[in-house]
């Protein structure tokens, strides 16, 4: 059978250890809509310069190009809004 004693140690060592762990920020957690956004934007970009051009590396690189920089400013934007 278990003893008690022992686990209040180890409830105290759960709790300390949460505490020390626990170092995410509001801001950490909001670059994230950047990074989404922008590969999203990315791939889209990259899809419609293939769609367009009949699969031409140069407009589909362009396409990927512009989709992410894109992506990054509407990122930049939600993350601003949160």
């Amino acid at each position: 059978m278990a003893r008690s004693h022992h686990r209040k140690k180890h409830r105290e060592h759960v709790r300390q250890f949460s505490h020390t762990h626990n170092t995410a920020t509001p801001q950490s957690r909001n670059g994230k809509a950047v990074n989404i956004v922008m590969i999203v934007g990315a791939l889209a970009g990259f899809a419609i310069g293939y769609f367009a051009s009949e699969g031409e590396l140069i407009w589909m690189t362009l396409g990927l190009l512009a989709g992410a920089a894109g992506g990054y400013f509407v990122g930049k934007k939600i993350d601003e809004g949160k």
